[in-house]
């Protein structure tokens, strides 16, 4: 048998553990998951409907990030340089960096990783050196 002491701080982690469990990502009012704050701060029509951007944006970015790469074919309806400058924060001029932004907010209620800025700049208006355009 486990001495008192020892009992007694394996209920303290469990009671601490739940409560932390507990109190991580409090519910939405309907009982669901919170949803991302999504703000669109430019005005303007977006390249598709809301929900086929929702449901397909990753396609079409990697679809056209290999016309880029391959083809050469720069400034094309959907490209990464086109929804940063729609969809930055007017605040940060970025799409990360902040819950609020446009990409990092549906990204972390997705439980996606952000991997476009390993490589690209997430704030509107950069001109990468060397770019032909």
């Amino acid at each position: 048998m486990l001495p008192v002491a020892r009992l007694v701080r394996f209920a303290l982690l469990v009671v601490a553990a739940g409560l932390a469990i507990a109190s991580h990502g409090a519910p939405a009012a309907d009982g669901g998951v919170p949803k991302p704050t999504i703000k669109i701060e430019t005005d303007g029509k977006c390249v598709a409907p809301a929900e086929e951007m929702r449901r397909n944006h990753m396609d079409m970015l990697k679809h056209q990030r290999d016309k880029t790469l391959r083809e050469g074919i720069r400034g094309a309806k959907v490209s990464l340089n086109g929804c940063i400058e729609c969809h930055a924060s007017k605040r940060t001029g970025s799409v990360i960096g902040h819950e609020d932004n446009f990409c990092q907010s549906c990204h972390a209620y997705a439980a996606v990783k952000l991997d476009c800025w390993d490589c690209h700049q997430p704030k509107a208006g950069y001109k990468a050196t060397g770019a032909r355009q």
